[in-house]
């Protein structure tokens, strides 16, 4: 049975395609305790956790004129050698170092003539640390999967307390050019019975399927609020292939502190702390920060409990207004958290779910061209991309050695020059932010603004303070740039 892509794990192969400076891995890097493995030693773990995710020896192969959905092939010649690379910091191994790595690593694309993943072994980081660089392309996971990763690779205890799997891996012929475009043609022919099949079903539950539509519909007629352009200023505009990293730290305690205290959820903390990041930007640049100045594109998750594991991108989005405009901290926290409780009330989530759920009903060809047009078509509405991912809040293990934390990278394409990945590993948040390297020399002291913006936020909402009271005229300012965020 030939394994397809979802419509929209091929179309991050379709942005790479349409785009040559664009490399669409996500990405992070652990960084652990004590001396680093042998190479042999390291080797040795990772065969013996192959097994664990068969798409770790799989390519992926095209077919022709977009006839159907790409595919995933065992790759017959399968090296692990190829995918697992080792390399050093200059002294004195500090942050720097390891972010212009980092970059130089992400800036190269995958090679699609084997399986898309490598893993970087990285040695002489300070404090008698090492780190290890996973690399996936975004067509094979997203964000909830690529991090059930480090569940497969690592263990929950120094000692170890992984049973061993046996691996009786033999790869399955590759089909043929001749085969993956019959099966195509097939499916195509099969694609109106296997649409009223799925019609049929629905009519069986006409009130389930009646509150679905409505909810929908409701959903994409919000969602065209984000064709509005935004605001033009320096953040958008083309990119080249190399690639700027830089990354930022928070202690989950004050974090959580914030959240209680000012009755939010994280991700409107350190979404409230980003904006003070791009707005520090922005003024360091000489620019307006204008309230509809960025509109970031939100990932949300679609994946049901116990699905971690399966690795494909299930997510849905939203499209958010940065408050950009607040000077304020408490003022930008209030905002993001009436602004996404507007965007969870008018089912944009679910609409977009819903879309991409049809798109893998529809013709791929069509489905195709219509993603490849969208590529080359100027968009001037999202001008970023903010990804929060939950990890492990109990410590990994790896050969022994501790992981102390996780750094997180996502790509960016299609005119955004920067893009911020979060992530939570035990008492941490951590942000990995993307920048072009033209145009967006500046992702460094944009890291540190992020870092003070929770650090204000923290002291304003210090336990031993009464937080921070709300006069009639805040509360009426707060409402009002709440609904100012929308166009």
């Amino acid at each position: 049975m030939i394994d397809r892509m979802s419509p929209l794990d091929a179309a991050f192969l379709n942005i790479e395609d349409e785009d040559r400076h664009v490399s669409m891995a996500i990405s992070s890097i652990a960084v652990l305790e004590g001396p680093p493995p042998s190479h042999e030693e390291f080797m040795t773990a990772m065969r013996d956790r192959l097994p664990l995710v068969p798409r770790y020896r799989q390519k992926v192969r095209q077919v022709p004129f977009d006839l159907g959905r790409p595919v995933w092939v065992d790759d017959p010649h399968f090296d692990l050698t190829h995918h697992v690379r080792r390399t050093a910091l200059p002294a004195p191994g500090d942050d720097a170092a390891l972010s212009r790595l980092m970059a130089r690593v992400m800036s190269q694309r995958l090679d699609r003539d084997h399986p898309l993943w490598e893993y970087w072994v990285i040695e002489g980081l300070a404090d008698d640390r090492w780190a290890l660089i996973s690399k996936v392309h975004h067509c094979m996971v997203d964000g909830v999967s690529g991090t059930h990763l480090y569940y497969v690779l690592l263990d929950e205890s120094p000692e170890g307390s992984r049973t061993p799997v046996a691996d009786d891996w033999e790869p399955a012929a590759e089909p043929s050019t001749l085969e993956l475009v019959g099966d195509a043609l097939v499916d195509l022919a099969l694609n109106p019975v296997e649409q009223a099949r799925l019609v049929g079903t629905a009519l069986q539950a006409p009130l389930s399927t009646m509150r679905r539509v409505t909810e929908t519909m409701y959903g994409l007629t919000n969602l065209a609020d984000a064709l509005w352009p935004a605001t033009p200023s320096s953040l958008t505009g083309p990119i080249g292939r190399s690639r700027r990293y830089a990354m930022a730290r928070a202690p989950l305690a004050d974090v959580l502190e914030i959240r209680k205290r000012a009755q939010v959820s994280l991700n409107d903390v350190v979404l409230a702390a980003i904006s003070g990041g791009f707005r520090s930007l922005l003024c360091a640049r000489g620019e307006s920060p204008h309230e509809h100045a960025i509109r970031s594109l939100v990932p949300v998750s679609v994946r049901a409990p116990g699905e971690e594991g399966i690795y494909d991108n299930r997510v849905s989005l939203l499209l958010a207004y940065l408050p950009v405009h607040l000077a304020d901290p408490v003022e930008r926290l209030d905002a993001v958290h009436g602004h996404l409780a507007e965007l969870k009330a008018g089912k944009e989530a679910q609409a977009g779910a819903a879309m991409t759920a049809l798109a893998g009903l529809e013709p791929f060809p069509a489905v195709s061209w219509g993603m490849r047009m969208a590529a080359r078509v100027p968009q001037r509405n999202i001008v970023t991309v903010t990804t929060n991912v939950p990890g492990p809040r109990r410590p990994l293990y790896l050969l022994g050695r501790r992981m102390v934390e996780v750094l997180p990278y996502v790509p960016i394409a299609a005119q955004l020059r920067i893009g911020i990945s979060i992530f939570t590993y035990c008492d941490q948040v951590t942000f990995g932010i993307t920048g072009d390297y033209d145009a967006a020399p500046d992702v460094e002291p944009m890291a540190r603004a992020i870092e003070e913006g929770i650090a204000e936020l923290a002291s304003r909402y210090r336990p031993t303070k009464t937080r921070p009271t709300k006069t009639r005229s805040t509360r009426t300012r707060a409402t009002a740039n709440r609904r100012a965020v929308r166009p």
